[in-house]
């Protein structure tokens, strides 16, 4: 069972905050961690048999950094109050897109099979989107600062994935249907983390 960090008291939050605004990442980084509690309380309200309970913590967890990251003290909110609507939006527009998708053909939809006889989905002749998205990634930024961030903005399977995927640390890149393979889960999870690290790395990007 996960555990989670004890909430700041009103004191340590006003010190963390105040240096999260002058770009101190530490202490923007405990900020979200002990502010996680709030995210797992609001995405029970969210969690069902058919959506991954890693996905909306790492959506509610979004929503969180955003609140953190502009939350104005002198509105009168507290930071749990502003980060609630922040957190409970990002989960709403996730909902939104899932209702969107389920309307939209499936990109794991079967069309057709290749010369061993593997079934090809949509996916398989897309797949090169990802890696247009982290060669761009590449190119606009300094290498160092992506392998500094895998540690710092993604889990340990997101790293994993991401590593596995783009061959990073001079391993051989392989597809996500491989990816799959060896950590036992299936292609479309594969697909849903990697475009979900990609996406943190693109904003942790920005804000550097």
């Amino acid at each position: 069972m996960q555990t989670f960090q004890k909430p700041l008291t009103a004191e340590e939050e006003l010190y963390y905050l105040n240096q999260s605004r002058q770009g101190n990442i530490t202490a923007r980084n405990l900020l979200v961690e002990h502010n996680l509690r709030l995210v797992a309380h609001i995405v029970k309200k969210y969690h069902s048999h058919e959506r991954d309970i890693e996905d909306l913590i790492s959506t509610g967890t979004i929503g969180l950094i955003k609140a953190i990251n502009t939350y104005d003290s002198s509105k009168g909110n507290k930071l749990g109050t502003y980060a609630s609507r922040c957190i409970e939006n990002e989960l709403l527009m996730l909902l939104r897109q899932e209702r969107k998708s389920s309307r939209e053909i499936s990109l794991y939809e079967p069309i057709g099979s290749d010369k061993e006889g593997n079934e090809i989905n949509l996916m398989d002749i897309m797949e090169c989107t990802n890696e247009d998205i982290l060669e761009q990634l590449i190119t606009e930024c300094h290498i160092q600062s992506i392998y500094r961030l895998l540690k710092t903005a993604l889990t340990p399977r997101e790293q994993e994935i991401i590593i596995l995927r783009y061959g990073l640390f001079n391993q051989t890149p392989v597809t996500q249907r491989d990816v799959a393979q060896r950590l036992g889960i299936s292609r479309s999870y594969v697909s849903r983390i990697e475009k979900r690290a990609l996406e943190k790395l693109r904003c942790h990007l920005e804000e550097s």
